[in-house]
């Protein structure tokens, strides 16, 4: 997933209640699947900023090149500016790109 393309809000808004159970007829079930949608983008994210991180780390750091490091600095930086997860997976799922599915309904 390409977090930088995202469109969603950077910060909190107001949104309609119904547009979240209008997908599943239950706002509870909504809001789980937004959550966990949310914690599958924490990780991805995590993990992409940990491995663009891992090529700036070495053994033998002392403390002045540790505060000098300016382009992990901006790397960090950009991933502070980007949409929260919940509110990324709060967009995907409103745009209906979140696949769900609930085993305990049966299908016709």
């Amino acid at each position: 997933m390409d977090f930088k393309k995202t469109n969603a809000e950077l910060s909190t808004v107001t949104r309609d209640i119904r547009r979240f159970d209008s997908q599943t007829g239950n706002i509870y079930e909504a809001v789980s699947i937004m959550s966990k949608r949310a914690n599958q983008i924490s990780t991805e994210m995590k993990e992409e900023l940990s491995a663009k991180l891992q090529e700036f780390s070495s053994h033998s750091d002392n403390l002045e090149e540790i505060f000098e490091n300016r382009e992990q600095i901006e790397i960090s930086k950009f991933y502070e500016k980007l949409p929260k997860p919940s509110l990324i997976a709060v967009q995907e799922f409103l745009e209906e790109k979140v696949y769900y599915r609930n085993p305990t309904k049966t299908t016709e």
